[in-house]
């Protein structure tokens, strides 16, 4: 049900145009908000603005960013959602691995924020939620790199929490940590797996993307005007 919390903002979703990202868009459109993918690939519903971006590359990321801002005006909501996994053991890992998940999950965070924040602090407002995961809080086995850059998401969301809004902005900074969500992703997980996944959560079950998405929402909306520097676990109860 709409009651239109976003009613007139402009949401930037990065890696907006499948998973986790698209539903965080549909939601935000549902409560009256633009919703913008940054991704490298289109989103199927040609209705979505997209502007195609390579979040690794800063010099693409401050064009896109001006883009919206010349079209649009304003910039009211960050969700740095754009991800990568390339999963292995510490010593089978290899450099690209390594660099391509940081470059993602990591760089790809400050270079998008490091222009968009700018607008809003000029704006005196704005909503900035970083996808983190409860891996990030509590490391996996063979994620090394996907773990460092979700802690780092961490570290960068406090961070901004405070830089963001040491000259009166209200340009609030938050971070949801999601345990295990049923996307595409997890389709290739073996069933043995995936059973074991569920009976190790409390709820006996998977979170689904929409659970996430109404996370971002209520960071993003004015119902959180107070909400800054939190970390929020969207997990079920892994960590209890």
């Amino acid at each position: 049900m709409s009651n239109g919390r976003l009613a007139g903002k402009v949401a930037i979703v990065t890696g907006g145009s499948q998973g986790l990202g698209l539903s965080m868009i549909q939601r935000f459109v549902e409560e009256g908000a633009i919703g913008i993918s940054f991704d490298i690939h289109p989103p199927k519903d040609e209705t979505i603005p997209f502007f195609k971006t390579d979040v690794t590359n800063s010099e693409q990321v401050a064009e896109v960013v001006a883009k919206v801002l010349e079209e649009y005006g304003k910039i009211d909501v960050l969700i740095n959602n754009a991800g990568n996994t390339q999963d292995a053991l510490v010593n089978k890992m290899t450099d690209e691995q390594w660099d391509k998940v940081i470059a993602v999950n990591l760089t790809g965070v400050f270079n998008v924020t490091r222009y968009v924040s700018a607008a809003m602090v000029e704006a005196g407002k704005g909503s900035i939620v970083n996808i983190s995961s409860i891996v990030g809080e509590y490391g996996n086995i063979g994620q090394s790199n996907y773990a460092a850059t979700k802690a780092g998401v961490i570290g960068l969301t406090y961070t901004w929490a405070k830089e963001f809004t040491r000259k009166g902005a209200a340009v609030r900074t938050n971070a949801i940590a999601p345990g295990y969500i049923n996307t595409e992703m997890m389709q290739t997980v073996p069933e043995k797996i995936l059973n074991s996944m569920k009976e190790n959560n409390p709820l006996k079950r998977l979170g689904e993307p929409i659970e996430i998405a109404n996370a971002a929402l209520f960071l993003a909306s004015d119902e959180a005007s107070f909400v800054n520097g939190q970390i929020l676990g969207v997990n079920g109860g892994m960590k209890l």
